[in-house]
Protein backbone atom coordinates (compact mmCIF):
# COMPACT_ATOMS: atom_id res chain seq x y z
CA UNK A 1 0.00 0.00 0.00
CA UNK A 2 1.34 3.40 -1.00
CA UNK A 3 1.97 5.94 1.74
CA UNK A 4 -0.30 9.00 1.59
CA UNK A 5 1.66 12.19 0.95
CA UNK A 6 0.13 15.62 1.26
CA UNK A 7 1.01 18.68 -0.78
CA UNK A 8 0.72 22.27 0.45
CA UNK A 9 -1.08 24.22 -2.29
CA UNK A 10 -1.12 27.54 -0.44
CA UNK A 11 -2.42 29.11 2.76
CA UNK A 12 -2.00 25.85 4.64
CA UNK A 13 -4.32 23.88 2.37
CA UNK A 14 -3.21 20.31 1.74
CA UNK A 15 -4.22 17.83 -0.93
CA UNK A 16 -3.16 14.25 -1.58
CA UNK A 17 -0.07 14.32 -3.80
CA UNK A 18 -0.81 10.74 -4.87
CA UNK A 19 -4.07 11.73 -6.56
CA UNK A 20 -2.79 14.56 -8.79
CA UNK A 21 -3.03 14.05 -12.55
CA UNK A 22 -1.91 17.50 -13.75
CA UNK A 23 -1.13 21.05 -12.66
CA UNK A 24 -1.87 23.68 -15.31
CA UNK A 25 -2.13 27.42 -15.75
CA UNK A 26 -5.71 28.79 -15.70
CA UNK A 27 -5.20 31.13 -18.66
CA UNK A 28 -6.36 29.02 -21.61
CA UNK A 29 -9.97 28.80 -22.78
CA UNK A 30 -10.16 24.98 -22.36
CA UNK A 31 -9.00 25.22 -18.75
CA UNK A 32 -11.51 28.01 -18.08
CA UNK A 33 -14.23 25.71 -19.46
CA UNK A 34 -13.06 22.91 -17.17
CA UNK A 35 -13.31 25.24 -14.18
CA UNK A 36 -16.83 26.34 -15.14
CA UNK A 37 -17.96 22.74 -15.69
CA UNK A 38 -16.53 21.75 -12.30
CA UNK A 39 -18.44 24.63 -10.67
CA UNK A 40 -21.64 23.49 -12.35
CA UNK A 41 -21.10 19.88 -11.19
CA UNK A 42 -20.14 21.01 -7.67
CA UNK A 43 -16.71 19.31 -7.87
CA UNK A 44 -14.58 22.47 -7.73
CA UNK A 45 -12.45 23.11 -4.65
CA UNK A 46 -11.39 26.76 -4.42
CA UNK A 47 -8.36 27.12 -2.14
CA UNK A 48 -7.46 30.65 -3.26
CA UNK A 49 -9.07 32.55 -0.35
CA UNK A 50 -10.29 35.13 -2.86
CA UNK A 51 -6.87 35.62 -4.44
CA UNK A 52 -6.15 35.21 -8.14
CA UNK A 53 -6.14 31.61 -9.36
CA UNK A 54 -2.66 30.81 -10.65
CA UNK A 55 -2.75 27.00 -10.73
CA UNK A 56 -5.48 24.52 -11.62
CA UNK A 57 -4.92 21.04 -10.22
CA UNK A 58 -6.69 18.09 -11.84
CA UNK A 59 -7.31 15.16 -9.50
CA UNK A 60 -7.81 11.52 -10.42
CA UNK A 61 -11.35 11.52 -9.00
CA UNK A 62 -12.45 14.29 -11.38
CA UNK A 63 -12.25 17.13 -8.88
CA UNK A 64 -10.60 20.41 -9.84
CA UNK A 65 -8.61 22.33 -7.21
CA UNK A 66 -7.75 26.03 -7.58
CA UNK A 67 -4.55 27.30 -5.98
CA UNK A 68 -3.18 30.84 -5.59
CA UNK A 69 0.38 29.62 -6.24
CA UNK A 70 1.90 29.28 -9.71
CA UNK A 71 2.26 25.73 -11.11
CA UNK A 72 6.05 25.91 -10.74
CA UNK A 73 5.75 26.50 -6.98
CA UNK A 74 3.20 23.74 -6.48
CA UNK A 75 5.20 21.45 -8.77
CA UNK A 76 8.38 22.08 -6.80
CA UNK A 77 6.57 21.14 -3.61
CA UNK A 78 5.21 18.05 -5.36
CA UNK A 79 8.71 16.92 -6.29
CA UNK A 80 9.86 17.54 -2.71
CA UNK A 81 6.95 15.48 -1.37
CA UNK A 82 7.79 12.63 -3.76
CA UNK A 83 11.55 12.97 -3.06
CA UNK A 84 12.39 13.22 -6.76
CA UNK A 85 14.08 15.82 -8.92
CA UNK A 86 12.30 17.40 -11.89
CA UNK A 87 13.92 16.58 -15.24
CA UNK A 88 15.27 20.11 -15.67
CA UNK A 89 17.24 19.77 -12.42
CA UNK A 90 18.77 16.36 -13.11
CA UNK A 91 22.44 16.25 -13.99
CA UNK A 92 23.88 13.57 -16.13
Amino acid sequence: MERIQFLNIGYGNLISANRIIAMVSPDSAPVKRLIQEAKDKNILLDATYGRKTRCVILMDNGQIVLSPNVPETVGGRFFEAKNILPESSEKG
